[in-house]
């Protein structure tokens, strides 16, 4: 990466913010929402909003004396201006279709939505949905937010193309804390699988397939929701699902005709299995056994249409074993439908660098509009980072995203460095990273770029 690759990767960062400016309305949003982009992108320590408005709130490479109202002005701008985050989703949408979909020709699923729900621990009481409610990250109950995320998966890279907090009943029939956390009046309960399929549905891209965990593939309205949208799906389902194993005769279940998909397992032959590799991973490639047969699905207490029942069976001598249910045509090859099975590291590695690079996890926003607000300024940020990674490996193709993250942090423009003398300590690193070995050039990374490298 030469300087003309620097001044364009700190440039791409005003074009890219330039196509969004619509979304964001009058000037100062404009301002406010660039400056918040930087701040996710740059601002070391916690990513909230005063921390970030006193380091970031003035233009670029000034020396701004910032007071309190810098600060003010952003909670505003988080919290209650009008501009909409739907706007900023769509254009992300866009960009998705025009960059990254045209990708998926360079593998054989295309393009693939991740639904996945992530929480958010908070203390109180007074944040938005917040209550105490399954904590999927920390395996327990835990007072949190909940929100639902569809990920866009390609070869070049994911992208979040949507999402929603998940606001309890108890929250929704409550109109002083609605009032209070400026929650729409259109807002009502709905299950996670129920916002789940509005995602899909309102999402203008076009996929090839949609996956998610059990917690959505044992949900029978929302395979519905899916099947009417002529969606093909593969989504995993708990191992106690029952299902018939020839067609039904009646549409009421029997006893004597269903059986758990645990038990299905057991019971097939070996050459029913076959090993298939689905990546690279960090310790070797990632394989599995895969054997999968149709099945007539237990739905609302009736028999359901005929469907794929997909097994995973690690390699391990006590194997992990998942079940997955696809409405994938006949002819689908076996691989293909492996495959997507190991897509769902796409939302993994998301939520990873967004919540650990990108301060997804550090807001202070209470209200429904300012929860919103951010996740889509977040969706941004990871937006240009993941379009920068992109063309950075083409030149260093095992570039973690922590290694592009310290390298940007370095190019990009902040107040106390200038764009010229960025491009300048950048473009020494690289040049001192190129000329060493290997070996040498991770002891390089570690001791100049802070990054510890691999062992």
């Amino acid at each position: 990466m030469d300087t003309v690759g620097l001044r364009a990767a700190a440039a791409r960062l005003q074009r890219l913010h330039d196509r969004f400016a619509s979304c964001f309305g009058r000037r100062e949003c404009r301002e406010h929402s660039l400056g918040y982009v930087r701040g996710l992108l740059l601002a070391e320590g916690r990513k909230s909003v005063e921390p970030m408005a006193l380091m970031f709130g003035g233009p670029t490479g000034a020396h701004p004396e910032i007071d309190q109202s810098v600060v003010l002005s952003w909670q505003r701008f988080l919290t209650v201006s009008p501009w909409e985050a739907q706007a900023v989703q769509r254009e992300i949408q866009a960009v998705f279709n025009e960059e990254f979909v045209p990708t998926t020709r360079q593998w054989a699923i295309g393009t693939v939505g991740v639904l996945d729900g992530s929480s958010f621990v908070k203390r109180g009481s007074e944040s938005v949905g917040v209550q105490r409610q399954w904590c999927g990250r920390l395996g327990k109950e835990e007072n949190c937010q909940v929100g639902v995320f569809l990920v866009g998966v390609t070869p070049a890279g994911s992208a979040l193309l949507d999402h929603q907090l998940y606001l309890p009943q108890s929250w929704a029939e409550d109109p002083v804390r609605r009032k209070k956390t400026r929650i729409p009046a259109e807002i009502t309960f709905q299950t996670k699988p129920q916002i789940a399929a509005a995602l899909v549905a309102r999402t203008a891209v076009d996929f090839d397939w949609v996956t998610a965990d059990e917690e959505y593939g044992r949900d029978g309205a929302f395979l519905d929701a899916l099947e009417q949208g002529h969606q093909r799906y593969l989504l995993e389902i708990p191992a106690n699902a029952v299902v018939w194993t020839t067609k039904p005769l009646e549409q009421q279940p029997c006893d004597g005709f269903v059986r758990q998909v645990r038990h299905l397992a057991a019971l097939l032959p070996d050459r029913a299995w076959e090993v298939i590799k689905l990546r690279e991973g960090a310790k070797g490639p990632l394989a599995f056994e895969f054997a999968r047969l149709r099945v007539w699905s237990v739905r609302h207490r009736r028999a359901g249409p005929p469907l794929w029942l997909l097994i995973r069976r690690s390699l391990e001598r006590v194997p992990e074993i998942k079940f997955y249910f696809s409405n994938a045509e006949l002819d689908t090859p076996l691989g293909t439908m492996a495959l997507v099975t190991g897509v769902r590291w796409g939302v993994e590695e998301f939520f990873e660098d967004a919540k650990g690079q990108l301060g997804m996890a550090q807001y202070e926003a209470r209200s429904w509009t300012g929860w919103h607000h951010h996740m889509s300024l977040v969706a941004l940020a990871h937006l240009y980072v993941t379009q920068t990674r992109r063309d950075l490996k083409r030149r260093v193709p095992d570039l973690t995203l922590e290694m592009a993250m310290r390298l940007l942090r370095s190019a990009l423009p902040r107040p106390q460095l200038s764009l010229a003398d960025a491009e300048e300590l950048v473009e020494y690193h690289l040049e001192r990273n190129r000329q060493a070995t290997k070996s040498h050039r991770k002891t390089w990374i570690a001791k100049h770029l802070g990054i510890v490298p691999p062992k």
